[in-house]
């Protein structure tokens, strides 16, 4: 019996995830664009309206961005406000006096990966995130 229960709870909080949307906060692991270190933090999604913010926190910098979402609808990606469906994010963000650019999609364990550049750049960096 407690093997079921707890394959039970299980179950249910691998649904409550997947069905969570992109809000919450993430232990952050990270590479550079070129190859040019890793780095590791936390970042927090928040839902605002039609939108999410999303600020990052690396190694004692603040990093802060507005995102889209987009979900899948029967086969389909529709992209629009902010919904607990969404598996996909768009994000710009500042940093400084630069800005940037991320992509993100929720991968079948719960993690987001995603790529990365910050303004003028010809490289890419890569992220993932891992709910806390």
């Amino acid at each position: 019996m407690k093997s079921i229960l707890g394959t039970c709870v299980i179950l249910l909080a691998g649904v409550a995830s997947a069905i969570a949307g992109p809000e919450g906060t993430y232990a952050v692991t990270g590479t550079n664009p070129g190859g040019s270190g890793t780095y590791k933090g936390t970042v927090s999604v928040t839902r605002t309206g039609e939108t999410y913010k999303v600020i990052w926190n690396i190694a004692g910098t603040r990093y802060v961005g507005s995102a889209l979402g987009a979900a899948p609808v029967k086969g389909v990606t529709i992209m629009g406000p902010a919904d607990s469906s969404d598996d996909t994010l768009a994000v710009g963000y500042v940093s400084g006096k630069s800005f940037g650019l991320a992509f993100y999609v929720e991968q079948k364990d719960g993690t987001w990966d995603g790529v990365w550049t910050y303004g003028g750049s010809d490289k890419v960096g890569t992220e993932s995130w891992r709910r806390k």
